[in-house]
């Protein structure tokens, strides 16, 4: 029961469908599947999401991203039974989740005239670095702007790329409905992992990566923090996974009893412009055997040789586990 073919998918696609229940098939205008996320953002788990899905853990009841930026991992997660958070500590960022959830009527009638030109983009730029008094819903529709016409999503310089923002109106309807259960908050991250543990929790954390904190609008994360979040992170009840880029410091920090560090490697997208093919190193560290959810179903055979390669691959230190 609850098992359906899925004709022409990848090995690890159709691992997906196989384990879908039926009754989680709904279509995502009533947030009932799994949809991409409405928004483009810096370091966008895009590339990486079935990667992480596939590392969760196999039974918790609260599910807390704790720095959400554009949501591909939530969006791409089944919506269930569990309790689902999305934080992040721009405030421009998580008002703008909370009018698509709430009023995406009334955002989408404000984006409905929005232009696609370098002087609106100044002007809507300055307007919100102003700190202007604009209802939440007229905020929400100029950072949205802000961020679709913003070269790499990083909200700073014009793209000058041809957009029908109105192309955009299905998927905020999407995430409307995807978000209508998701608690959404505005908090350091160490207040929001203190608030939300428990034994049953489940945090994911993709932060700004080492040496890259400045490239993120908004602020709020130094050096200091990555060392901060680190050792919160290693006192907590629950289970956390956590996405980093591959680099000694952080390798270090990490280096602690019961952590698991394991090595991946992604294409880089901004640099396939200029060097096709270029992948980037990354790590998925986690205070529990990220390999559990492929484990439980090793007996399949149809699965038993790409659950070996892929367990073989792994750069794990298992006796930490000890």
């Amino acid at each position: 029961r609850g098992v359906f073919a899925c004709i022409g998918c990848t090995q690890k696609r159709l691992f997906f469908c196989l384990f879908r229940h039926p009754d989680t098939r709904a279509s995502p205008q009533n947030g009932g599947d799994t949809i991409n996320s409405f928004l483009s953002w810096i370091g966008g788990k895009k590339a990486l999401r079935d990667e992480i899905l596939i590392r969760f853990p196999v039974s918790y009841t609260r599910y807390i991203e704790v720095f959400g930026g554009g949501g591909w991992v939530l969006f791409h997660k089944l919506p269930g039974r569990d309790f689902e958070v999305y934080n992040d500590f721009n405030g421009l960022l998580t008002n703008l989740y909370q009018c698509v959830r709430d009023k995406p009527e009334e955002l989408k009638s404000e984006l409905r005239y929005m232009l696609n030109s370098r002087r609106d983009f100044l002007y809507i730029k300055e307007v919100l670095n102003s700190q202007n008094d604009l209802t939440d819903v007229k905020k929400a529709a100029y950072f949205y702007a802000l961020v679709r016409y913003s070269y790499g999503s990083g909200a700073e310089d014009f793209a000058c790329q041809p957009h029908s923002i109105w192309n955009d109106f299905p998927l905020i309807d999407a995430a409307s409905a995807r978000l209508q259960k998701v608690v959404v908050e505005n908090k350091d991250f160490e207040k929001l992992i203190t608030q939300y543990d428990r034994e049953e929790s489940f945090f994911y954390c993709d932060p700004p990566y080492y040496k890259t904190e400045n490239y993120y609008m908004g602020g709020g994360f130094g050096r200091a923090d990555h060392k901060r979040l680190a050792d919160t992170l290693c006192s907590i009840k629950g289970r956390f996974l956590l996405s980093y880029n591959d680099c000694e410091e952080i390798r270090e920090l990490y280096d602690r009893p019961g952590i698991l560090i394991e090595g991946i490697s992604r294409l880089s997208n901004l640099a396939q412009r200029y060097e096709n093919g270029k992948e980037y190193p990354e790590l998925f560290i986690s205070n529990y055997d990220t390999s559990e959810f492929l484990n439980s179903c090793v007996q399949l055979s149809l699965f038993k040789n790409y659950t070996n390669q892929f367990i073989g691959e792994r750069k794990i230190i298992n006796d930490r586990l000890n």
